[in-house]
């Protein structure tokens, strides 16, 4: 009689560690019924393009479009804000084409060839580089950045973006 029952609970243990998947491949569900699982030898290989690291480090306002498509834009918002003074755009737009006004007022003060060649390159109007290049130094002569700010107005009406003016100091 006992050795019935030793065989019976070494039986039950057997059976115990065999449906929760212990030194087989079979698996149970809670109704207690046993499915066999096929090992998978296939090994999921990581490329570099699966890797999804943080940004740490890249500030740059995306704007939701390809790169070129992005350079445009900020290089038309630069040479407007530069002849006007003054243009309202949407928030995020303004926050990314001051780093650029900014940049060109720099290479303004400077002055050299170079600086010029750089401004050339960015701004769509030669002309208006050339009346930067004058007017610059004079103007923000004893100012070491912050040559634009951006103020935030009312939202636009029809999709309710954040709308914001950007001036020249």
């Amino acid at each position: 009689m006992r050795v019935f029952a030793l065989l019976s609970i070494l039986s039950s243990l057997i059976a115990s560690s065999s449906a929760f998947g212990v030194g087989s491949m079979s698996c149970s569900n809670f109704a207690g019924n046993t499915v066999a699982v096929k090992p998978s030898y296939d090994t999921y290989e990581r490329s570099r393009g699966d890797l999804s690291m943080m940004r740490h480090r890249k500030k740059l306002a995306k704007l939701g479009k390809p790169a070129d498509q992005r350079k445009a834009p900020l290089r038309a918002l630069t040479t407007e804000v530069i002849r006007h003074g003054r243009i309202k755009t949407t928030l995020i737009r303004a926050k990314a084409v001051r780093k650029h006004v900014d940049h060109m007022i720099t290479l303004g003060k400077d002055g050299s060839l170079h600086s010029r060649r750089q401004a050339l390159a960015w701004v769509y109007d030669k002309n208006l580089v050339h009346a930067l290049f004058d007017a610059a130094p004079d103007r923000y002569g004893d100012r070491e950045g912050g040559y634009c700010r951006v103020l935030r107005t009312m939202p636009r009406q029809g999709d309710n973006a954040k709308m914001a003016v950007i001036e020249l100091v």
